[in-house]
């Protein structure tokens, strides 16, 4: 049986994009935590749920911010302590080609959703002096031929992210953006199609690794903030 005050003790922790690679991987790594896992589709997030006694379903559509602080105020969501960003989109292209649509659907989804739910969230983050973890990309340090939109969205998300740290230190809440190289997802494998590549998932990174590091981050001292953590495979 679980003490009330144990409960208390167990960090809580929302991981946005839930039923992705990363994202499952990351609720699993997290297991002994009291999860809030979002996603848009109720169905695979309760599966996802059913594996992990510890987890509960938050249905948000990362494209539509403005609804957040309604369905966050009905879902009661208590302590936060943990605020993983780990959803994010991708649709290559030049940027002779790719319309404002792609441009303005990519930056809600990667950069204005994060920032939306941050701010909403910080009260109860500050409280906890807890953990806002970024989920970026190679993508967020340097851009490829092909990759604007997508590359543009990552830059902003570390700028975003370089912000928030400044600005919550005060307040005991540290910030650190995570950069993974390819990792074996479905939306590397999207990717791949895109690039006219056959898709190998043995050359890229598993995504359990990026969840041990995403741990690693959450669960450090707090005598430091790890403010940026890249992560690359060692197969090239």
């Amino acid at each position: 049986m679980t003490h009330a005050d144990d409960r208390h003790d167990t960090p809580v922790t929302l991981i946005t994009g839930a039923t992705g690679g990363i994202g499952a991987a990351l609720a699993h790594v997290l297991h002994r935590h009291d999860l809030i896992l979002q996603g848009r589709d109720l169905d695979r997030l309760q599966a996802l749920c059913a594996e992990l006694p510890r987890a509960r379903p938050l249905v948000l559509d990362l494209t539509r911010p403005q609804t957040f602080a309604e369905l966050l105020e009905e879902a009661d969501l208590g302590r936060v302590s943990n605020l993983v960003h780990n959803a994010g989109v991708v649709e290559l292209g030049r940027v002779a080609e790719q319309s404002h649509e792609i441009w303005t659907h990519t930056l809600a989804v990667n950069v204005v959703a994060p920032a939306e739910l941050t701010g909403l969230l910080l009260p109860r983050l500050r409280m906890e002096r807890g953990n806002v973890v970024f989920v970026n990309s190679g993508a967020g340090l340097s851009a490829s031929p092909g990759w604007g939109s997508y590359a543009a969205s990552k830059f902003a998300l570390r700028a975003l992210a370089d912000a928030l740290r400044a600005e919550e230190a005060g307040n005991g809440v540290r910030v650190t953006g995570v950069y993974p190289g390819r990792t074996d997802t479905e939306m590397q494998q999207k990717v791949v199609r895109q690039e006219g590549h056959t898709y190998d998932g043995d050359l890229y990174i598993r995504p359990e690794t990026v969840a041990e590091a995403v741990r690693y981050v959450l669960e450090a001292p707090r005598d430091a903030v790890i403010s940026d953590l890249t992560v690359r495979p060692s197969v090239r």
